[in-house]
């Protein structure tokens, strides 16, 4: 018998050493089921299940791993995914003139940032603004009249889910802490000295761990270019392409319904620091992750929560 979930959560970390910063710890609660799926992690080897028809899945780190875990879940034959929500909710970089630590984000177009010819930045010509060339191109900031595609480049989510899971969120009321309020008391102005906020934006998706603002310029940049326009980058973090490359491919086969997926990030950390700091500290800087996640679950459950408890609506 397979289980057919009507929102299905999708983590990618586990707790952390502190016990804080685990996406996945704040939805376990009141899940008692659980399903082992072969392919799934060692660390989180099963699906947990409520009696609502919520699920939650942990996938780990990075592209190659969420990729791997949703392959897993999607054709192992437990589950029917069919009629389910799919709710990506996880922690990310934030830039610093569209959010801040604790800022929810749903996103409305992942771009992948990672595809790309890429020349280091002491070799580049004098007047290029990055080393980072769009496949098929020959310098920054154009795409090729013939390009190289991979598949995943760009995905442009459901407008109208995205509009309403914004709508049914904004007024949630979000986490702080006294690290977080550090963290931003360095940035000049709002809204990265600002409390936390929901909003909507787009998002760049790099197996890199990386930082600066002139990174960020080429992450603003990429975005605009992949979207043509309409997209605005908000967030960067490791996973979501490589997921929703799965997902297109499970929805083209019938097995899920691509217009139902949602994806939200909330800010752990800036992707580059404070004017007068080094991006390097960046690496280490991890006091912004409980805020993140917790906001993350904050925002993601209401969100999951109404789809359950109006299902004849949603259905």
């Amino acid at each position: 018998m397979t289980e057919a979930p009507r929102v299905l959560v999708i983590t990618m970390l586990d707790d952390d050493a502190s016990g804080d910063a685990g996406e996945a710890r704040r939805w376990a609660t009141g899940l008692t089921r659980s399903i082992p799926v072969p392919g799934l992690p060692a660390h989180a080897p099963e699906v947990r299940l409520d009696d609502r028809g919520l699920a939650l899945v942990t996938t780990g780190m990075g592209e190659a791993g969420i990729a791997a875990s949703l392959s897993a879940l999607i054709h192992g034959g437990l589950f029917d995914l069919t009629s389910t929500y799919l709710l990506i909710a996880g922690i990310c970089g934030i830039d610093p003139a569209q959010g801040t630590v604790g800022t929810v984000v749903w996103t409305d177009f992942a771009v992948h940032g990672g595809l790309a010819h890429h020349i280091d930045a002491r070799e580049i010509p004098a007047d290029w603004p990055s080393g980072y060339v769009a496949l098929g191109a020959d310098r920054p900031g154009v795409l090729p009249g013939i390009r190289l595609t991979v598949g995943n480049e760009v995905f442009q989510l459901n407008a109208d889910l995205v509009r309403a899971a914004y709508e049914i969120t904004a007024d949630t009321e979000l986490a702080d802490d006294t690290e977080a309020r550090e963290l931003r008391a360095g940035f000049p102005a709002a809204p990265a000295n600002a409390a936390p906020a929901v909003r909507i934006g787009s998002s760049l998706s790099d197996n890199t761990f990386w930082a600066g603002a002139l990174l960020n310029a080429r992450a603003r940049q990429w975005v605009n270019m992949f979207t043509e326009g309409r997209g605005t980058y908000c967030t960067t973090q490791m996973e979501d392409n490589g997921a929703l490359l799965v997902l297109r491919r499970a929805a083209d086969a019938g097995l899920l319904n691509f217009d139902r997926i949602a994806i939200l990030r909330s800010g752990s950390n800036f992707d580059q620091p404070a004017p007068g700091g080094r991006p390097q500290d960046d690496f280490a800087e991890y006091r912004g992750w409980a805020v993140g996640a917790e906001n993350a679950y904050r925002v993601g459950s209401r969100f999951a929560d109404h789809i359950l408890t109006h299902w004849d609506d949603w259905s």
